[in-house]
Order: structure tokens, then C-alpha cells, then sequence
């Protein structure tokens, strides 16, 4: 087993609600009388404008690319020792996210800054309970954006090469578990990080410091990507068939957990975006009956 019961029922928690916000978000932002008009599911405008034109049939290709130049330049400048350009580009990237997704339910103009305040709190002042409530939202606004430009197709293409890239970058060229310590130690790590125990202080005579606690990680990817794939079947096919994908990822996942070794890397997305499959062969199934 990879982590203790508790610490991996807190991970398992913690990966649902991050779904079911998301979800909950995404269906904020769809325009019911734009799709009365046009029998088909569509989207209302972000506060940050309207969404990049691809098309729907292709557009795993560039968020692919995106994907492997971004990490490339997160490894040029963890290398460099370039954290405060990696701070500022989560800063924004936070803060847009959570702009968008507190939009859903506010107005933007409200969302704004409650989303720069917890933004910079996040990044500058991180610590458990600040990153957790951020990382469930963070991925509802990332939802927002790219789920109108997949279609089934797309997203599943995309869910199989993510999943076939986190095998070769977990294990292969092993860059995946450079990017996840340095994130750690730069304290700006994307993803849900559970501490086995709350940090403590060491006190000496001249100086005090934090004693190190051992820290269970789920990357944002591992988060993100089934969103979006439940938000794309929730576009195409239903709003009740899209709660069950995250119900299935969630089971994928904690097959990882429960069957991995202890302080061993696995690549989290052969795992959940399987059970993402499964949830939608099950979803289909269930429309034949």
C-alpha cells in the first residue's frame, strides 16, 4: 500500500471533491438558451474573454504540444534555479483559474480579487489548508476553458497520450519525479499535498526549525485531466452520466494506492484515465438498457 488508510481516504476525498466542484462549476457556465436554440451544448463566456477557436476534432494536438513545451520550460527554469519566474507564471496561472471558477457563482468583479487575494497567499504564503482549498477550485477553471473545445473523440485521444506520456516521464526519462521534488522544495508544487502529520517546530538556541514530515502528493494532472474528460461527456452526452465518471477515475485511483509500494513513483493517469474508459463504456451500456 502507498500511504496509510487515512492519508489515502483523504487523497481519495479530496480527488472527488475537486470532480464534483468542477463539474458543478462547468454547469454554471453553460448557456441553456444559446443551446435550446442550437440543440446542442454551449458555453457562456469566460471573464477572461472568449476561448481560443480549434477545432473540436484536433485540438488534442495543440494542448499537447502546450503541454510538453510548458514542461519543458519548467525544467529549464527549476534548473536555473529560476523559482521566482516559475512563481510568478503560477501566480497567474492560479489566479486565473480561480477567477474563473468563483465567476461561476459571483460577479467576476467580486471573483477578482477574492481569487489575486488567495492567489498570492497560495504562492508566496503557502501552507496545507490554503493550497488544499485552492486546488479545488483551481481545476474547475481549467475545466471551464478547455472542455468546450473537445469533443469525445478528442479528449479520449488526449487521455490516452497523457496517459502514455506519464508512463515514459514516471518511468523512462524518470523528468516527472525531478519536477515533483523541485516543485515540493520551491514550495509551489501543483497538486494535493497531505502531510501525515501537521508540521512542527524544533526549537535550539539560536535558531528554529520546521522538523520534516513525511507528505503525500497527487499531481494536478492527475486531477485535471479527468475533470475535463467528465466535462466533455457532460457536453455531449448528459449531465447524470458525467457524475459517474468521477466515480470510476476515483476507483482507478485507488487501485494505484492501494496496490503501489510504499515510497515508490507510479504514474497516476494509465490508471485513472483506464477507469475513465470504463465509466464511459458503463455510461453507454446503461443507455442501451
Amino acid at each position: 500500500m502507498k500511504h496509510s488508510y487515512k492519508i489515502t481516504l483523504i487523497l481519495l476525498a479530496m480527488f472527488l471533491l475537486a470532480q464534483f466542484i468542477g463539474l458543478a462549476v462547468l454547469y454554471k457556465y453553460i448557456d441553456t438558451d444559446k443551446s435550446k436554440e442550437t440543440g446542442k451544448t454551449e458555453f457562456s463566456n469566460l471573464p477572461i474573454g472568449e476561448r481560443p477557436p480549434i477545432d473540436e476534432n484536433i485540438s488534442y494536438i495543440p494542448i499537447i504540444i502546450t503541454i510538453l513545451m510548458g514542461t519543458g520550460i519548467l525544467l529549464l527554469l527549476m534548473r536555473y534555479n529560476l523559482t521566482i519566474v516559475w512563481k510568478l507564471w503560477f501566480l497567474i496561472a492560479v489566479l486565473v483559474s480561480l477567477w474563473i471558477a468563483f465567476s461561476s457563482v459571483a460577479s467576476q468583479w467580486i471573483a477578482l480579487p477574492v481569487a489575486t487575494l488567495l492567489g498570492i497567499w497560495r504562492v508566496f504564503r503557502p501552507g496545507v489548508i490554503i493550497q488544499t482549498f485552492t486546488e479545488l477550485f483551481i481545476y474547475s477553471g481549467l475545466a471551464a476553458i478547455f472542455v468546450p473545445m473537445f469533443n469525445l473523440s478528442s479528449i479520449s485521444i488526449l487521455m490516452v497520450l497523457i496517459a502514455l506520456y506519464d508512463m515514459w516521464a514516471v518511468w523512462k526519462s524518470k523528468h516527472m519525479i525531478t519536477l515533483a521534488k523541485s516543485q515540493t522544495k520551491a514550495k509551489v508544487f501543483a497538486g494535493f499535498m497531505i502531510p501525515y502529520k501537521l508540521p512542527k517546530l524544533r526549537k535550539g538556541r539560536k535558531n528554529t526549525k520546521k522538523i520534516k514530515v513525511r507528505t503525500a502528493i497527487l499531481g494536478g494532472g492527475d486531477v485535471g485531466f479527468p475533470l475535463i474528460f467528465a466535462g466533455v461527456v457532460m457536453k455531449d452526452i448528459g449531465l447524470w452520466q458525467s457524475l459517474i465518471i468521477p466515480l470510476f477515475a476515483a476507483a482507478g485511483l485507488a487501485f494505484l494506492l492501494f496496490r503501489g509500494e510504499e515510497k515508490k513513483f507510479y504514474p497516476a493517469m494509465p490508471f485513472i484515465g483506464a477507469a475513465c474508459f470504463l465509466g464511459l463504456g458503463f455510461v453507454w451500456l446503461i443507455g442501451l438498457i
